[in-house]
């Protein structure tokens, strides 16, 4: 049996650790671990952890960025609503599954501040998807599908803020989970939003 390869072996175990331990609490060492290779060999493929980080949220995570700039390159095709059900439903997976990672560096201010200091660097943040929903947001005004004075980025705080508040506000739940299903709660966030777009 081939085994994967030692780049590959790094991601799965990156994304495995921060998620059950979370970024902060998760260290170089304990990856190369968990990959069955040593630190020197994991910085042979990343520069820093925080690389890894951006590594894991692009190739093991489900994809918002990659969504947003297509549908703000060309918005055709599918209705309004259809495009942001679609942006909301990968949202909601997006923070769900990141929530975790992301958490325990609100803990220590210090790593929050090397993180944040890193995700400059890549040129990369939590604010990158509300500029990219934004983009499309203004690419559909130009179309004249939604009204000429709506606010893109506010519309888009909105609906990619209740997408992170309702993987935040449901873990703390006994289930650990919404009242509603995935697809419900995409299309109704959509609905809602576009009324306010109209």
């Amino acid at each position: 049996m081939e085994q994967r390869p030692t780049r590959v072996r790094i991601v799965d175990a990156a994304r495995d650790l921060m998620r059950t331990a979370g970024l902060a609490r998760t260290t170089t060492k304990e990856i190369a671990k968990a990959a069955g290779c040593s630190e020197a060999a994991l910085y042979k493929y990343f520069a820093s952890k925080e690389e890894l980080f951006l590594t894991v949220l692009s190739e093991r995570l489900p994809q918002l960025g990659g969504l947003l700039g297509t549908l703000a390159a060309d918005p055709g095709g599918r209705t309004v609503e259809e495009n942001l059900t679609e942006v909301a439903r990968h949202a909601a997976r997006f923070y769900e599954q990141t929530f975790a990672v992301l958490a325990s560096l609100y803990a220590e201010p210090q790593l929050k501040q090397r993180h944040d200091e890193a995700m400059r660097t890549y040129g990369s943040g939590p604010h990158k998807p509300i500029e990219g929903l934004a983009a499309y947001l203004r690419a559909e005004q130009r179309h004249g599908r939604i009204a000429a004075d709506a606010d893109p980025m506010a519309a888009a705080s909105l609906l990619l803020g209740a997408c992170a508040q309702r993987a935040f506000a449901w873990e703390a739940t006994p289930d650990r989970r919404p009242p509603d299903s995935l697809d419900d709660f995409a299309s109704a966030v959509a609905r809602t939003l576009l009324r306010g777009l109209s």
